[in-house]
C-alpha cells in the first residue's frame, strides 16, 4: 500500500509575509488541507490565491479526525496540516496526528517556520541559553499552583502564552507566587501593533492597567537568579551557629567530611576552621 505524506506546516504569526516558499509549495501541492479553523485558512490561501478543500481539525476533533486523516493518508492522499498561527503542535492540534503516524509508520514531515516562542525571547532581552515553556497557565489557582511549584526553582527563562482579558490576573498572580522578576511582555507579534513591555512585572502591571490589553501575549519572565539562589540558601542557616549548621547539614543524611566542606564553602570560610567546630559532633 503506497500512503500519501502528512506535512506540517508553519503559518505566519502576524505579518503574512513571513511564510516560506517551501510552506507555499506544500500548500499549493497538498491534496487536502487540515486547518484548525478553516475560515481563517482561507484567508491565508486567498491571499496566495490558492484553491484547496479544507478539512476541520481542531482541538474538540483531534482525535476523530486524526483517525480520519491516516485514513486518507492510506488512499494515497498528501495532507498538508495547518493551526490557524505559527506550528501545529505548539500549543495548537497537532501532537495527536504525528503520534498516530509514529505509531502506524506513516511518513510525515515538519516544516521549518514561525513560532512566537522564539520571537519573543529574542525580543525579551533575558537569557536565550536556556527556556523552558509552559503555555497557558490554567484558571483554575490550584491547577497554576501545580505548575508553579514546578517551576519556581528553574534558573531557565520562563515563556506563557496568554489571552488580553486574563492578562493582569495572570501577571498579578506570576508576581505573587515568583516574586517581582524581569519581564518582557509581548504582543501582536509581526504585526502592525506590536508591542514589547520590559521591565519588572510590577511595571508590566502598571503599563496596562493604564493601557487596555489588546492582542495575544507572550510573557517572557526571568528565570531564578544565583543571587535569589543563593540568598535563599543563607537564610536557611543564618541564624545557625557553625556547629549547628555542620550538624543540621549531617541530619539532611551527609556524612560529616563531606558535611564540613558543604558548610565551609556556604559560609565562605576555611574547612580547618570549620573542622574545629565537628570535633565534639
Amino acid at each position: 500500500m503506497a500512503y500519501g505524506k502528512l506535512y506540517l506546516v508553519p503559518t505566519p504569526i502576524g505579518n503574512l509575509k513571513d511564510i516560506t516558499l517551501r510552506a507555499l509549495e506544500v500548500l499549493q501541492n497538498a491534496d487536502i488541507i487540515a486547518a484548525e479553523d478553516t475560515r481563517q485558512t482561507l484567508k491565508l490561501l486567498n491571499h496566495f490565491n490558492i484553491k484547496k478543500k479544507l478539512y476541520s481539525y481542531h482541538q474538540h476533533n483531534e482525535q476523530g479526525q486524526s483517525e480520519n486523516i491516516i485514513t486518507k493518508l492510506a488512499e494515497g492522499l498528501n495532507i498538508a496540516l495547518v493551526s490557524d498561527a505559527g506550528t501545529p503542535g505548539i500549543s495548537d492540534p497537532g501532537s495527536v496526528i504525528v503520534a498516530k503516524c509514529i505509531e502506524k509508520g506513516i511518513a510525515f514531515e515538519v516544516l521549518p517556520g514561525a513560532t512566537a516562542i522564539t520571537t519573543a525571547v529574542v525580543y525579551s532581552g533575558l537569557d536565550t541559553t536556556k527556556f523552558l515553556f509552559r503555555g497557558f497557565l490554567p484558571r483554575e489557582n490550584k491547577d497554576r499552583k501545580i505548575i508553579i511549584e514546578e517551576i519556581i526553582n528553574a534558573k531557565e527563562t520562563l515563556v506563557f502564552y496568554e489571552a488580553p482579558h486574563r492578562l493582569l490576573d495572570t501577571l498579578t498572580y506570576l508576581k505573587d507566587t515568583l516574586g517581582n522578576r524581569k519581564i518582557a511582555a509581548c504582543r501582536e507579534l509581526t504585526k502592525l501593533h506590536e508591542e514589547i513591555v520590559r521591565g519588572s512585572i510590577e511595571d508590566c502591571i502598571n503599563h496596562f492597567v493604564e493601557k487596555r490589553p489588546r492582542g495575544e501575549f507572550v510573557l517572557v519572565v526571568e528565570g531564578k537568579s544565583e543571587e535569589e539562589i543563593k540568598a535563599e540558601k543563607e537564610a536557611l542557616w543564618s541564624d545557625l551557629t557553625i556547629q549547628d549548621h555542620i550538624l543540621k547539614t549531617i541530619e539532611s543524611g551527609i556524612d560529616k567530611k563531606q558535611a564540613i566542606k558543604i558548610v565551609a564553602k556556604e559560609r565562605n570560610l576555611p574547612k580547618n576552621e570549620v573542622y574545629k567546630y565537628s570535633t565534639e559532633l
